[in-house]
C-alpha cells in the first residue's frame, strides 16, 4: 500500500455521479430507467454558441490563453454583469476557470488551514464541505430548514461566527434544494458582517438566472460594502445548458484576483481556448434559448410538484430557484439512502438521498426537473406504484 497523504481520507464525492454510473449500468442490463438525479440542463447548447467554438478552432485559436481568461471574455462578463445587475466590475477581477468547481476549490483553499473555520449551507452542494475538510479547515455547517423555505437565518448564520472563521459559502438560488435567500436575509447578513472584517464570502450565484414567480435574484455584488471581501461563482454550464464545456468564472476583490490567477497557472495553466470564444457569443448572443429553457423548467416544476405532493408519505414545497424539488419523505418511514437504492432498483427511477447533501438532509430526496414533463409524471407514477407494491422497511 503506497503510503497517501493524510488529508486525502477527507476528500468525500458528489453521490450524483455515482447513482448515474449505477443508473447507466442498468440500463446497460436493458432496464428502463429515469434519470431523475443528475443536475445539468436536458436542452442542446444553442448553435450559435456551438458555431462560435468551432469559428475559434478553425481560426486558429489552438494555443495556450492568459491564465485568468482571454481578455474579450473578461470584458464580456463584466458587460454581461452591468446589464444583468447594474453593477460595474472591472474585467480585471474576473478570472476565467474549467467550471464552477475549480472557483470553489482556490476559494477554499485560500481560506482554509487547520486551526480556521468554514461556514458552508447543509443541505448544500456536497463539494463544500469535501473541499473544506480537505484544506484543514473546520466545517461549520449552516442548517437551512424546510420551515424557512430552505433559506438561511442571516441572525443564525451571524450567531456562527468566532474569531476562527474565514470564510461563509452561500448559496441561491440552492443545489440541492432549490432554495431562494429573501433580500431580507441577505442585507441582515451583510449588515452583521460590518462587525467581522475578517471574513469573506463566496456566493455561488450559478443557478442566479433560474429564479420562478418573478422572485428576484439577489446577488451579493449589489452591495458594494462587499467589494472588498466577496468571491462570486457563477459560469455558463447551467444558463446556457454548457455543462459539459467547463467553463465558469469568478469576481474577486481587488486583492485577490492576481493570487486565484497564479493558483490557475499552478493548477491548470488556462480554460480551452475555444470554449471561451464560446462564452463571448453565450453573454453577447441571443438569449432568448435562456428563456425558453426557463419557462420551460417552470413548467416542469409545477408538475413535479404536484405529483410529488400526491405520492403517500412524501410532502414538498415548491422550490424558488433552480431545477431541483426537495421534497420530505419521512412519512414512508424509509430512510433517504435506502429510499434512493429502492426507488433505482424497483422502480427504475434515479434520484439523490438528502445524506449526500449533508447529515440536515436525511429525510428528503433531491429530484432534479431536468427531463421531460412526459418522464416526471411517469417517474413518480413508478415511485407510487412502487411504494404501495410492498412493505416499507427500515434499514439498520
Amino acid at each position: 500500500m503506497l503510503p497517501l497523504a493524510e488529508r486525502m481520507s477527507q476528500l468525500g464525492t458528489e453521490t450524483a455521479f455515482e447513482v448515474l454510473a449505477r443508473a447507466q449500468a442498468l440500463q446497460a442490463q436493458g432496464k428502463d430507467i429515469i434519470n431523475l438525479g443528475i443536475g445539468q440542463p436536458d436542452f442542446r447548447t444553442p448553435d450559435h454558441i456551438v458555431e462560435a467554438a468551432i469559428k475559434a478552432l478553425r481560426d486558429g485559436h489552438h494555443g495556450y490563453t492568459a491564465a485568468n481568461g482571454i481578455p474579450q471574455l473578461r470584458q464580456a462578463v463584466s458587460a454581461d454583469l452591468h446589464r444583468r445587475l447594474g453593477v460595474e466590475v472591472s474585467p480585471d477581477r474576473v478570472v476565467v476557470v474549467p467550471g464552477g468547481k475549480v472557483t470553489m476549490f482556490f476559494a477554499i483553499m485560500m481560506f482554509g488551514e487547520p486551526g480556521t473555520e468554514i461556514l458552508y449551507p447543509d443541505p448544500g452542494f456536497p463539494i463544500y464541505e469535501s473541499v473544506i475538510r480537505f484544506s484543514g479547515a473546520t466545517a461549520v455547517p449552516i442548517h437551512l430548514r424546510e420551515e424557512n423555505g430552505f433559506s438561511f437565518s442571516a441572525e443564525e448564520v451571524l450567531g456562527k461566527i468566532t474569531p476562527r472563521t474565514r470564510l461563509i459559502i452561500i448559496n441561491s438560488p440552492a443545489n440541492p434544494t432549490g432554495g431562494v435567500v429573501p433580500k431580507a436575509e441577505i442585507d441582515k447578513l451583510v449588515a452583521g458582517l460590518a462587525r467581522h472584517p475578517q471574513v469573506a464570502v463566496m456566493s455561488d450565484e450559478i443557478y442566479g438566472q433560474m429564479t420562478y414567480d418573478g422572485r428576484p435574484h439577489v446577488s451579493l455584488l449589489n452591495y458594494p460594502e462587499m467589494a472588498d471581501r466577496l468571491i462570486l461563482l457563477d459560469g455558463w454550464s447551467k444558463t446556457y445548458a454548457m455543462t459539459g464545456w467547463r467553463l465558469g468564472y469568478a469576481v474577486w476583490p481587488e486583492g485577490l484576483a492576481e493570487k486565484a490567477t497564479r493558483l490557475a497557472i499552478n493548477c491548470h495553466s488556462c480554460v480551452n481556448a475555444s470554449a471561451q470564444f464560446a462564452g463571448i457569443a453565450a453573454l453577447e448572443g441571443p438569449q432568448e434559448a435562456v428563456g425558453r429553457m426557463v419557462a420551460a423548467f417552470a413548467e416542469r416544476r409545477r408538475v413535479i410538484v404536484d405529483e410529488l405532493n400526491r405520492i403517500p408519505g412524501f410532502r414538498c414545497i415548491e422550490p424558488g430557484g433552480a431545477f431541483y424539488a426537495f421534497p420530505n419523505i419521512t412519512g414512508t418511514g424509509l430512510d433517504s439512502r435506502a429510499l434512493q437504492a429502492k426507488l433505482l432498483e424497483e422502480a427504475g427511477v434515479a434520484v439523490i438521498s438528502g445524506t449526500s447533501f449533508g447529515r440536515f438532509g436525511e429525510g428528503y430526496l433531491r429530484f432534479s426537473y431536468a427531463n421531460s414533463v412526459e418522464n416526471i409524471r411517469a417517474a413518480v407514477a413508478r415511485i407510487r406504484d412502487c411504494l404501495a407494491a410492498g412493505p416499507l422497511r427500515k434499514t439498520a
